[in-house]
């Protein structure tokens, strides 16, 4: 196979149609389909990709020499800027290469757009075809779950098809009755008041970002492919270990403390150390988790499994899986497994949709119990952060013991450590600790209750950067820079409280660079702000308290969106109205 021969967008569309796992980086085509078990990052990564141009995520995700080894992997190059595909995993659909035999190879724009299977968005259509600036002022553009978005004006003035023509008025016509429309909230059906509120969402976000047409997102994309050069260039991704020497010092002390405390009999006080030690330590464990230490797979590994595994009881194989899709498609509700929280939190009124996680394979039910705990879900956040440690343990055994840990090739190793290291946590941690030394199972009881609510604003942090944001999907047309900047904040803190925080109070510039270490975030949130201003974008940052008070007012909402829907649902049973027109 001549590994330079250019394909076609029918071609492409054919072969992932056909199975295989095809993704584009730099213009060229990569097919994965002999990688997708052995990729240390997980299978779900990988999928989240295919039919997409994934040269910003595969960059700063992975190391240059990385990228070199996924040469072997090319089957042929693309020709000219692609326009991304919907990956099946995210619900795409394809034609395969017996479809549709009349329409020529080479005229992909054309049959593209005809094609009634088409797996692009509307926002994908008007990127491939020109489209004159008239129409496309008063045409709103529909995403691939059905809700309007708009695009700015474009250049060119090529005819639309009709098949597009008709689904712009069909969604014109579909606008204007929502916006048009009388009918009081709570008279809607719990399905078109969710729609409303989904939809709304989505008019806010396409208000407040920057357009989506092709030529605006490709600026996005050149200008953070330049700011990761120059970071590349400025030894950003050089780690100074003498600051994790400062932070092995801190967790000697803990450490120390915690023992001698316990040896002294003070075991409420022995707690709160040992509960600081796991929330200081576990910062160190995901530096390694991103191979933001050594940039090697091997040694940061190494360093994870021991913090979390041994010394903390947390499978960092687990975390790793569910982290790399969360960067992928993040506060995407069917997809980032980290705002999915049903039945205790919503965070996006498509949850309300029953929604189907990609990730867990897994359908959260939306049901009386949801109804009833999403309501009150501002009270009881920061009780259930308190105790979320020990849902950690659960979700890292689910892992451990499922096929998503099992890993080929050069990553196969990793499952039996992690279990070998998690058994030893529990040996210490249960048995030597909890059985052996703490007297009574009332100590025991409150010890552990203590040391692990001690954890909790390790939670809240996590949570603070995303639960606030937006959960709108724009489509496949928005850039991976714009969607992290849209979907995370920061948190602003002097320079000597970034040890409470660990790093994670620049997760909008760690989203944009994730292997970047830590130590260096604050020089680089300087950069990222520079380029907010150049694109367009807001650079979201509040300090902690008011961090919380965004989520807190997020949480608040949406429970508003669930009284709604309850009176909704109340209404159409006392109407006895189906809510289908």
């Amino acid at each position: 196979m001549d590994r330079n021969q250019i394909f076609s967008r029918r071609s492409i569309e054919g072969l992932i149609a056909a199975g295989r796992t095809i993704i584009i980086t730099e213009g060229r085509i990569l097919q994965l389909d002999g990688w997708l078990d052995k990729h240390p990052g997980g299978r779900l990564a990988v999928l989240h990709m295919v039919g997409r141009d994934a040269t910003d995520e595969i960059n700063v995700y992975h190391t240059e020499e990385s990228s070199r080894l996924m040469n072997k992997y090319r089957i042929g190059r693309i020709a000219g800027p692609w326009v991304n595909f919907t990956p099946p995993i995210r619900g795409g659909i394809y034609r395969g290469a017996a479809e549709d035999d009349s329409i020529s190879d080479d005229d992909d724009s054309d049959s593209y757009l005809a094609s009634t299977n088409s797996s692009t968005t509307s926002i994908d259509i008007i990127n491939d075809v020109k489209i004159g600036p008239a129409y496309l002022a008063d045409s709103p553009l529909v995403n691939r779950a059905g809700y309007v978005t708009r695009s700015s004006p474009s250049d060119g003035a090529a005819e639309l098809s009709a098949t597009y023509k008709s689904l712009s008025t069909t969604a014109s016509a579909n606008t204007l009755k929502r916006r048009t429309s009388t009918k009081r909230p709570e008279h809607k059906s719990p399905e078109d008041y969710t729609s409303f509120a989904v939809q709304e969402e989505i008019d806010t976000d396409i208000r407040d970002y920057p357009s989506l047409d092709a030529d605006t997102q490709r600026v996005i994309t050149k200008k953070y492919q330049a700011l990761h050069q120059r970071i590349k260039d400025e030894g950003f991704y050089d780690c100074h270990y003498i600051e994790y020497g400062k932070e092995l010092v801190r967790y000697c002390l803990l450490f120390a403390l915690f023992i001698i405390c316990l040896r002294a009999e003070w075991y409420m006080t022995s707690a709160v150390f040992l509960g600081l030690f796991w929330h200081q330590i576990m910062f160190t464990a995901h530096d390694a988790g991103h191979r933001g230490i050594t940039h090697n797979f091997i040694v940061d590994t190494l360093i994870g499994m021991f913090i979390a595994d041994f010394c903390c009881g947390l499978s960092i194989g687990w975390w790793k899986s569910s982290h790399n899709v969360h960067h992928l498609v993040t506060n995407h509700p069917e997809h980032d497994p980290d705002i999915q929280n049903v039945p205790l939190f919503a965070t996006s009124p498509l949850f309300f949709k029953s929604l189907h996680s990609s990730y867990y394979d897994f359908t959260y039910a939306w049901d009386a119990f949801a109804n009833f705990a999403v309501r009150y879900q501002a009270y009881t956040y920061y009780p259930i952060m308190g105790i979320a440690r020990f849902n950690l343990y659960l979700l890292s055994w689910l892992h451990l013991l499922s096929h998503r840990s099992t890993n080929l090739g050069s990553a196969a190793w990793t499952r039996p450590t992690e279990i070998c290291f998690m058994l030893c946590y529990w040996y210490i941690f249960g048995y030597c600790l909890l059985w052996r030394t703490i007297p009574t199972w009332t100590l025991r009881v409150a010890f552990v209750l203590v040391s692990h609510i001690i954890t909790m604003p390790l939670h809240v942090q996590i949570t603070l950067s995303h639960w606030a944001m937006p959960t709108a999907d724009l489509g496949d047309a928005e850039s991976f820079p714009q969607r992290q900047l849209r979907t995370t904040m920061d948190v602003s803190c002097p320079a000597w409280l970034d040890f409470i925080h660990g790093g994670l109070q620049f997760q909008a510039v760690h989203h944009l660079f994730p292997r970047v270490p830590r130590h260096n975030l604050r020089r680089l949130q300087v950069l990222v702000r520079e380029l907010c201003k150049e694109i367009g974008v807001k650079y979201s940052c509040l300090g902690f308290v008011g961090g919380n008070k965004e989520v807190i007012g997020r949480l608040g909402e949406v429970a508003g969106q669930v009284e709604m829907l309850v009176a909704c649902q109340r209404y159409m049973a006392e109407t006895g109205e189906s809510g289908l027109h």
